[in-house]
């Protein structure tokens, strides 16, 4: 009689040296615990748990699932350090499951909701291709840019507009205590969206004017932020397309997450146009984006540079990446400003 084959999975003994296979594993079953946490997301469990543990029993009534599915899913994300069986089928956060909360500081639960919505694994279905090609893969899944999608599909935009709106909330906050905004006199934020960026910093430096910038049905979105900002009489609102112009006259030009999303030309195409606008004017330009960090340790940049990839076509870069990209639009790096956050604040000045 042969041997069994080894299981590459076992529960190793004590004292047994690391099962090589067991990263391979759990990388190779990660879009069940990405498919496993959008489901309790979307059954608010991490709500349902606020006030602490309880039954699973319970869970399940509560959300409308089934209990026997509802343990076995809450069981796997467990044995990964979200949310904990503190008792028998019973249930309680754990400092990473108690961000997925709603009401949560710095919540997570808008970008994990997004990340693992069925558009994402529609979308890395076709991932191959971006890998055989370099082009975004989101193309082949949905037959168009990732952006037209979002324009065409109204609850799709808003499960991804969600999630920007709360990497605005821990980026800015974060941002604000890192790097000194003051001597700016008009500030002008490209692709600002619903002004979820530059409302906080008009509200820190009263001395400052904004200017809002983004396509005029997304502008329309914003006067929820600019009133709870109380910066009315200092923003002004003009639709652009960056890739054809951008307001003249700001000494400064800030953009969260807008150079990530597009290749080295694209990005020289808007940098341009901002260097344009500047006029005379000795200006700087502010990003806010992730650096990437040198080596193999994990960090969130690598991979949002691989949503990059499969998304809108762009990237995210290493500080000689920027230094480099500047250079060719005719500004100059002078410094790289970590945060709290996950991001960074990167500053270039025009040569």
């Amino acid at each position: 009689m042969s041997a069994p084959a080894q299981n590459p999975a076992a529960t190793p003994q004590p004292g047994a040296p690391p099962n090589p296979a067991e990263p391979v594993f759990q990388v190779a079953f990660a879009y069940m615990t990405s498919a496993a946490l959008h489901a309790v997301i979307e059954l608010d469990i991490p709500d349902l748990l606020a006030a602490g543990p309880r039954p699973v029993s319970e869970l399940a009534h509560d959300s409308k699932a089934n209990e026997d599915a509802l343990y076995r899913t809450l069981r796997l994300l467990a044995s990964l350090g979200i949310f904990t069986e503190s008792g028998p089928r019973t249930f309680a956060h754990t400092p990473a499951s108690d961000t997925l909360r709603k009401d949560a500081p710095n919540s997570t639960r808008a970008m994990a909701r997004f990340t693992g919505n069925p558009f994402h694994y529609r979308v890395y279905a076709e991932y191959l291709y971006s890998v055989r090609t370099g082009r975004p893969c989101v193309d082949v899944a949905v037959g168009m840019p990732v952006f037209d999608y979002f324009a065409s599909d109204k609850q799709e935009s808003e499960v991804f507009n969600a999630a920007m709106v709360s990497i605005s909330a821990q980026v800015v906050p974060a941002a604000l205590e890192a790097y000194d905004f003051s001597g700016i006199h008009l500030l002008v934020d490209v692709a600002g969206g619903h002004g979820s960026v530059i409302c906080p910093i008009l509200k820190k430096y009263p001395q400052m004017r904004g200017i809002l910038t983004d396509l005029e049905h997304v502008l329309e979105t914003a006067t929820d932020c600019i009133c709870e900002h109380g910066v009315q009489s200092r923003l002004e609102r003009i639709p652009c397309d960056f890739f054809k112009a951008v307001p003249s006259g700001g000494d400064a030009y800030l953009m969260k997450n807008i150079i990530h999303d597009w290749d080295d030309e694209k990005c020289l195409t808007i940098l341009g146009n901002i260097r344009k606008a500047m006029g005379a004017t000795p200006g700087k330009v502010i990003l806010f984006e992730t650096v990437i960090v040198p080596g193999n340790e994990p960090h969130l940049s690598k991979f949002l540079d691989i949503e990059m990839l499969a998304m809108p076509g762009g990237r995210e870069r290493t500080e000689a990446e920027y230094a480099a990209l500047f250079e060719r639009a005719g500004f100059r790096l002078t410094r790289v400003v970590p945060t709290k956050s996950p991001m960074s604040v990167i500053e270039a000045v025009k040569n």
